[in-house]
């Protein structure tokens, strides 16, 4: 079913469904969705002119905690509600919920702008950046992530421990295991399809209980809301299936992380021609893709939170462990930080391997059009030669930052940064992230204990 465009459109079917009830989401900057079940009255009232949603969900953390370091809301503005706008273009279904109405929103601030720390909204101004430039970009993110046993409250009686995966043993692309588990995994292809979170394909990969799956290519901002609709709709599932699903990016140092590869491709302004392909060079890539790339490469080390926002997202980058740590480039070679794939006049892309499971896709997607295009407006050429080989050992090019306080410390000192995505937006981002940081510098780990208790 086609999705409707307008408020109008959306009442209408609503009111023919004789529905009672809408739920609606925005989303934090952690890429969480918040959100409300609302009576049909309510949502009649609030359609067009939008709702007040409380801003605390951009003044504290993933534990809903409070920022002290926040300065657009906190203890000192008293958290008042900011205004929500719907976008009727998302309205769907959730097909587990015996099909209650879905919407998401944007915020705005009080003089009907967007507002700047807003996921969403920062992702709906660089696309329109990259229209006004005569550009029609196509992105798709595809997901890695560990499920495990709902043994929740075994888990927080006993900090987190033990984690029970689904499956057992290393069972990349294993037909056996999806097998095994074929009412989830089947589910999961079915369910998010109804739920206009098309699938390209799903496969088991290599570690204990953890899948892959590739959502189908579309337009940014749709490609960004099936993103984070993806992930909330797995956790969802998973939890009808005796189930916890992990977008964690590293749950064990003994297993590869979990990557969010974004694809995106650049195409004319009619949808037309892939501004990527150029079937006259002996790679396939055109001079614009080339600059797109130089653009990324360059603009990574100021926006790496973007793509990798956590503590633990750093557990990730690691040598060996099918992650990126250079800045790298090469054709279709799994070990580079950019992957390029110029195919044909349909397919080529780039695919972005920094990115991790645990990124919030509009912050993500947002980086990679923002950068790219930065390339392509400065003009870059691509100097850096294709990896051959290893990316790994490839530290001509730089290597990434090596925790989140550096490269955050990277990203809010950046005059790159801010020309991509805006001073106040650097600026809180990078508050949120310094306070992550914080949170975790005072914890005493399992490790440490181990390490120093008894021999210290």
């Amino acid at each position: 079913m086609p999705l409707p465009f307008t408020n109008k459109e959306v009442l209408k079917m609503l009111s023919e469904s004789k529905a009672e009830k809408v739920k609606l989401a925005i989303t934090d900057i952690d890429g969480i969705l918040r959100g409300k079940v609302i009576s049909i009255e309510k949502f009649k009232s609030i359609a067009e002119k939008g709702f007040g949603f409380c801003d605390v969900v951009f003044g504290w953390d993933a534990g809903d905690v409070a920022y002290d370091n926040a300065s657009i809301t906190g203890w000192h503005t008293g958290y008042p509600d900011a205004t929500a706008v719907i976008d009727p273009k998302t309205f769907r279904r959730v097909p587990w919920e015996n099909d209650l109405p879905f919407l998401l929103a944007d915020f705005r601030d009080p003089k009907g702008n967007d507002l700047v720390v807003c996921p969403r909204s920062l992702l709906k101004r660089i696309n329109a950046q990259a229209e006004k430039s005569g550009y029609t970009a196509f992105f798709s993110q595809e997901f890695e992530w560990f499920n495990f046993v709902n043994n929740v409250s075994e888990l927080y009686e006993n900090n987190f421990r033990p984690l029970k995966p689904m499956t057992h043993g290393m069972f990349g692309y294993s037909i056996l295991r999806a097998s095994q588990e074929s009412s989830f995994f089947h589910e999961l292809f079915d369910l998010l399809k109804k739920f206009d979170v098309p699938l390209e394909g799903i496969h088991t990969e290599t570690g204990p209980g953890v899948y892959e799956a590739a959502i189908l290519y579309a337009g940014t901002i749709e490609a960004a809301d099936r993103a984070v609709l993806f992930k909330s709709g797995v956790k969802e599932i998973a939890h009808r299936h005796g189930l916890i699903a992990s977008f964690m990016a590293k749950w064990n140092e003994n297993l590869p992380g979990c990557s969010g590869h974004v694809h995106q491709s650049i195409w004319s302004g009619d949808g037309k021609q892939n501004l990527f392909y150029d079937k006259k060079t002996k790679s396939g890539m055109s001079s614009f893709m080339e600059s797109y790339i130089a653009g990324q490469l360059y603009c990574m080390p100021h926006i790496l939170p973007l793509f990798a926002p956590t503590v633990n997202s750093y557990k990730r980058l690691v040598e060996g462990a099918w992650a990126p740590t250079t800045l790298t480039w090469a054709i279709d070679n799994r070990t580079t930080a950019l992957r390029a794939l110029p195919g044909s006049p349909n397919s080529s892309r780039l695919e972005t391997r920094v990115v991790g499971s645990d990124s919030n896709p509009y912050l993500a997607m947002a980086g990679c059009l923002a950068s790219g295009l930065y390339g392509v407006k400065k003009k870059m050429k691509l100097k850096t030669p294709a990896t051959v080989g290893s990316g790994y050992a490839n530290k001509s090019g730089g290597v990434l930052p090596r925790n989140l306080w550096e490269a955050t410390q990277a990203m809010k000192n950046s005059d790159v940064a801010k020309e991509l995505l805006g001073a106040d937006f650097v600026d809180h981002f990078a508050r949120t992230r310094e306070w992550e940081w914080r949170q975790f510098s005072k914890v005493v780990t399992d490790w440490e204990l181990r390490r120093y208790f008894e021999i210290i």
